[in-house]
């Protein structure tokens, strides 16, 4: 196989997962904004419908992105998929709880009876989502579900370098002439 073949075959391969990342992304922020929604018009606070929301949608997202967009199969590496996971979930679901506050404080002064709010502060939960769709998609490219440790396949290199240093060093000492 050529290089331009395999650099081909690697470009469709990242569009079919940028494409099933996107598709599982629109049905998470659909549940997502559904939960938001219904939570906020029965009169549950921004911040207890934005986790409330965020759960409903993560928990698809996950599967859907760990299956389909990146067919990781098999067993679950818990510290780089459940964990990193968590902790990217978490610092969106503060953004997303923070953007929902704001932008209640803001629509106060708006009937309520219209529906503007609801639509407006539900708007500003997804507009979080958008804003951090890509960086979202690198996080999950290059780390969660790479298949493999950064951080172990950097320990292993180091110390595969350093046995090849004491390796070269041990034989050019052996082949010294007296």
């Amino acid at each position: 196989m050529t290089l331009g073949k395999l650099d081909e075959l690697r470009r469709s391969a990242l569009a079919g997962r940028i494409t099933r990342y996107t598709l599982g992304s629109v049905i998470a922020a659909a549940t997502s904004a559904v939960v938001f929604a219904l939570l906020y018009v029965l009169g549950v606070g921004t911040a207890l419908c934005s986790v409330c929301a965020f759960v409903a949608g993560a928990i698809p997202n996950w599967i859907l992105n760990r299956r389909w967009a990146w067919k990781v199969q098999g067993k679950i590496a818990v510290g780089r998929e459940i964990v990193a996971y968590i902790i990217v979930s978490a610092l969106t679901l503060l953004a997303t709880a923070e953007a929902t506050a704001w932008t209640q404080k803001q629509v106060q002064s708006l009937p309520a009876h219209q529906g503007i709010r609801v639509a407006l502060v539900t708007a500003s939960y997804l507009a979080v989502f958008a804003i951090l769709f890509v960086a979202r998609f690198a996080v999950y490219e290059f780390w969660i579900f790479s298949g493999r440790s950064r951080v172990r396949a950097g320990l292993r290199s180091r110390r595969a370098a350093l046995r090849s240093r004491r390796q070269v060093w041990s034989a050019a000492r052996a082949n010294r002439t007296p």
